[in-house]
């Protein structure tokens, strides 16, 4: 089935000529295969290869790859090859050591150049992601029917080799929001069978980033994760579906809907910068992880209190479960701990001490207006009125430029050692005062600021 793909990027175009061409030259056959097909046939352009190559066994492929690149060896499930610095990944077929099990993580594989194509396919997750084009033959191998899955909108595993990976359920997730597509029932089915346990925490980080960073319409991806039953692995999020919410301020229904529509809105507003969407991403997901336990329902009204702070403890026990990367969690949970202060300050429309504060709480006040705008946002069928109280604080935040920085003292210890004042506890405590005082305005420059240890250090004599 003689296919023609065009590759934009001459960059790409040139390095996926080269390698074709020295491949071939020994014998070998390149497949492009994975997500960079799935991509062609969407009519995207891809941003790196992902290559299979045929033909050549691992030891003599690592030869002629290091003859014009650095080359890394990664994993142990399969023989990939990576060029230092350069999109692309290069894989040979492999098969299964025999009566190796299935259910091991870190599964062994045994190369086999000469497997067939479509053989080597079938080990591929699912069937958009299991065609492959011989960019010199023009050749397109679809034995799985990806190319109709994709114009269906169906999301379909290749083979039964699928169960071979247990995540490749949280890659249905991030497939499913990211395309926008409907997980088949057969698939489904299969991916209850399978359980997360003990994969490494790594792995399911990844999967998880790409769901946020990727995702057209997260809400499909977490509806599918509800589906096969992988909720029962993230308890925080299955705690969410049927806490109740008061209809006035959430006509849409219970917290999980909620939170799905705030992530769909959330990934409308990404900006591409990936820190950025990440963290605040996360924020969005895990911001009312505190309402199942501060929910009450006096029979007239629904209220939660208290559940910004009390969101603090399950969003540190969901993150552990997917990363050890302190920062993370330094980054996320205040944005949780304080997501509905935007709209308080500006309720009363709070002074500048108050904004310096939030700031010195949070980090990056232009996140927390991102959570926030989510989480006022998603509220269908409630109007979105534009959320005036997130302008209101990221304008002022601006002008006090502690919209992306924590306010920095300007008193410092070696200030107070040149006005004779020794390091120890009264030092600190004087540091202290000084800083509070700046976050009050009580002063805006260095001068000022010494003036001020000044009048407080007489005050003592």
């Amino acid at each position: 089935m003689p296919t023609r793909f065009r590759l934009e990027d001459p960059a790409l175009a040139g390095l996926l000529r080269r390698l074709e061409e020295r491949v071939r030259g020994m014998g070998g056959r390149t497949w492009v295969v994975g997500g960079t097909v799935r991509d062609l046939v969407l009519g995207r352009q891809p941003r790196d290869l992902d290559l299979e190559v045929t033909g050549l066994p691992a030891g003599q492929l690592h030869t002629l790859l290091s003859e014009q690149y650095s080359v890394q060896f990664v994993g142990k499930a399969f023989t990939v090859f990576k060029l230092q610095g350069l999109p692309v990944d290069i894989s040979i077929p492999s098969r299964l050591h025999t009566g190796e099990s299935t259910s091991i993580p870190g599964l062994l594989r045994q190369t086999d150049p000469d497997m067939p194509i479509d053989e080597a396919l079938a080990r591929r997750d699912f069937t958009i992601n299991a065609m492959a084009w011989d960019p010199d033959t023009r050749e397109l191998r679809d034995p799985f029917n990806g190319r109709e899955d994709l114009a269906a909108g169906r999301l379909r595993h290749a083979s039964h080799q699928f169960v071979e990976d247990p995540l490749r359920v949280l890659r249905a997730m991030h497939l499913a929001a990211r395309f926008e597509l409907n997980v088949v029932p057969e698939t489904i089915a299969l991916c209850r069978t399978l359980s997360q346990e003990g994969q490494p925490s790594e792995r399911l980080w990844e999967e998880w980033k790409k769901f946020l960073l990727l995702s057209r319409k997260p809400s499909l991806g977490l509806h599918f994760l509800d589906q096969c039953g992988w909720l029962r692995f993230y308890p925080e999020l299955a705690a969410l579906q049927g806490c109740p919410q008061d209809p006035r301020w959430h006509p849409e229904g219970d917290v999980w809907i909620h939170t799905l529509h705030c992530l769909d809105w959330f990934a409308a507003e990404r900006t591409g910068h990936e820190r950025d969407d990440l963290i605040v991403g996360l924020g969005i997901l895990c911001h009312d992880f505190g309402k199942p336990a501060t929910t009450k329902n006096d029979g007239e009204h629904i209220t939660s209190r208290g559940h910004e702070s009390e969101g603090t403890e399950p969003t540190k026990t969901f993150l552990e479960r997917l990363t050890n990367q302190p920062d993370v969690m330094d980054d996320v949970i205040p944005l949780v701990q304080c997501h509905l202060r935007p709209r308080a300050l500006f309720d009363v429309r709070a002074s500048d001490s108050a904004i310096r504060r939030l700031a010195r709480q949070v980090t990056r006040i232009d996140r927390l207006v991102r959570v926030a705008r989510a989480d006022h946002a998603g509220r269908p069928p409630k109007p979105f009125d534009g959320f005036p109280a997130g302008d209101w604080l990221l304008t002022r935040a601006t002008s006090l430029a502690v919209d992306r920085q924590v306010p920095l003292p300007l008193v410092m210890g070696r200030h107070l050692l040149e006005l004779g004042v020794q390091p120890g506890p009264d030092m600190g405590r004087l540091l202290d005062d000084c800083f509070e005082a700046q976050l009050d305005g009580e002063f805006a420059t260095l001068e000022e600021g010494l003036a001020y240890a000044k009048s407080k250090l007489s005050a003592l004599c």
